[in-house]
């Protein structure tokens, strides 16, 4: 009788930043001859796209008391509840090897029918400060994989730093040949995070065109916008006459970002990654309003390592920025210097030690 594969459920959902890396997870653990499901909500789903088409999406009630009025707040238990029970029935079902959370509410449902089935366990953190869920679970789990290092934990937590996982397009475009910044074509990619930055918006396109005549005549932008930025965004560019690509998401983010000489970007755990394993100089602008300051505490390394240039947003207006791309863009050795120190910055091999992590966890390492 042939064995039944062994099946990891991934729990995750909301944005690109926990969507990410649960694919690059996803990835390895289809190629070492796991079965794989992923546990989502509708908002999650918009994701996943990316991931294999033999991972089976399951999508799973839940809510949050973050968003909506007063009686979509008073569902909020009811909705959990119900994705909880539904979790457990289809975990009875079919019993997963191992369950790892990625944050998010869409979490609650799987990591909490994990902790009733007693199945093994873990989360993966991918900021420097646990998010809301991670943090109620950090100490119901059998391991915290940390993404960021240090990360703020609560005491009796079993942690592990991992590194924070990169997808597969990702880590094929890692440490790719850094053309620095010169006379000839230069690449801009303006990245705010899954939901676009509105800051970005505001400064990032008055920035550039404000850029000395000698620099501004070769570059080209890549700028992902709100839907409600963008037609604002699209025509200033045009009315400036510079070339610019302006999109609600790209899907090509790792070709982009490996051809730019700069990257201007929120400093979500995802974003920092991308730019460490493909090695590009940054300027991070970190959002001002996630969960304990989590974004300025991903881009610390970075920063200490001389390969970001970090604006807060309180600071952040249109001639500090210009200053801080011409600094970048009229310094070819710098810029490298940037590069080469944001590669040694990375973790490559990250997505191998969680999905390591998640064999050792089991005691299951199968054949492919």
């Amino acid at each position: 009788m042939t064995q039944k594969r062994p099946l990891l459920v991934i729990a995750a959902g909301g944005t690109g930043g926990h969507m990410f890396p649960a694919q690059a997870l996803a990835e390895v653990m289809l190629r070492k001859g796991w079965r794989v499901k992923l546990s989502t909500d509708a908002r999650g789903a918009r994701y996943t796209g990316g991931f294999p088409h033999v991972v089976e999406i399951e999508e799973v009630s839940s809510a949050t008391f973050a968003r909506g009025g007063i009686l979509a707040k008073a569902l909020v238990p009811f909705r959990v509840g119900a994705g909880v029970i539904g979790a457990v029935w289809k975990m009875f079902r079919d019993r997963p090897t191992a369950v790892v959370g990625f944050g998010g509410y869409p979490t609650i449902p799987a990591l909490s029918a994990a902790r009733v089935l007693k199945l093994p366990r873990m989360i993966h953190e991918q900021n420097g400060v646990l998010g809301r869920v991670n943090k109620i679970f950090a100490t119901r789990v059998n391991a915290v994989a940390c993404g960021t290092w240090p990360t703020t934990l609560p005491e009796g937590t079993n942690a592990i730093y991992t590194g924070n996982p990169v997808r597969a397009e990702v880590l094929a475009r890692k440490g790719a040949g850094y053309i620095p910044p010169g006379d000839y074509p230069m690449a801009i990619l303006v990245i705010g995070g899954s939901q676009g930055a509105r800051a970005l918006s505001d400064n990032v396109p008055a920035a550039i065109a404000s850029l000395p005549e000698n620099i501004l005549k070769h570059v080209s932008v890549s700028h992902q916008a709100r839907d409600e930025d963008m037609e604002r965004v699209s025509a200033f560019y045009a009315d400036h006459g510079i070339h610019a690509e302006v999109q609600t998401f790209f899907n090509d983010i790792p070709r982009r970002m490996s051809e730019a000489q700069l990257v201007i970007s929120r400093a979500g755990a995802s974003s920092v990654a991308d730019i460490s394993v493909i090695g590009r100089p940054s300027i991070l602008v970190p959002y001002p309003y996630a969960t304990d300051d989590h974004q300025t505490a991903n881009a610390r390394g970075l920063v200490d390592a001389g390969a970001t240039i970090l604006i807060p947003e309180n600071r952040l207006d249109v001639e500090t920025l210009a200053d801080q791309i011409w600094a970048v863009l009229d310094n070819p050795a710098g810029a490298m210097r940037m590069s080469l120190a944001a590669l040694d910055q990375s973790r490559p091999d990250a997505t191998d030690a969680l999905a390591g992590l998640v064999e050792e966890l089991t005691g299951y390492a199968p054949t492919p």
